[in-house]
């Protein structure tokens, strides 16, 4: 068999990392999400990763809101979790739809409150510590701080939440 040389990414090619950033912005899905982790692992310098780790983000955060959370809401049943004393984040984040972005090293947040996940942030962290004053910074620090605001329990209350 064969492969097409455009299906192939590398250092080797000038025009490699515009083509997968490119490619990145124009996927959907998981499979963006994957590629995106893909670029950062062969283009760790590059100057679009900020761009590409904002995009990154924003991506998995909406979808750990929306389908993720709606997922394990209606996969997730409250009488086992109740029978079995355990605390509810903890069956929340083991729900096995995490698996496959936890292989990408995606973290998650869950909100009992709210019974919804959220992304950990880490790529608007890194944007923040190391490109202070790329143009994606302030809107990072933008997003990390409505994170924070989501993940602050009210006072007199607690929330938890760190997946790995």
């Amino acid at each position: 068999g064969w492969v097409q040389a455009d299906a192939v990414f590398g250092k080797f090619r000038k025009d490699d990392e515009q083509r997968l950033a490119r490619l990145v912005q124009a996927l959907d899905g998981y499979d963006q999400i994957e590629a995106a982790s893909e670029f950062f692992e062969l283009y760790p310098a590059s100057q679009l990763k900020p761009a590409i780790l904002l995009l990154f983000g924003d991506l998995v955060e909406e979808l750990a809101v929306n389908k993720l959370s709606r997922d394990a809401n209606s996969r997730l049943k409250r009488g086992e979790m109740a029978a079995s004393g355990a605390p509810m984040h903890s069956y929340y984040l083991n729900f096995v739809s995490l698996d496959r972005y936890r292989k990408l090293g995606i973290t998650f947040l869950f909100d009992p409150n709210e019974r919804r996940f959220h992304y950990d942030g880490a790529s608007w962290r890194e944007i923040v510590a190391k490109f202070p004053a790329a143009t994606e910074a302030s809107e990072a620090k933008k997003r990390l701080d409505a994170l924070t605001a989501k993940m602050s329990p009210p006072a007199g209350t607690t929330k938890t939440g760190a997946s790995r």
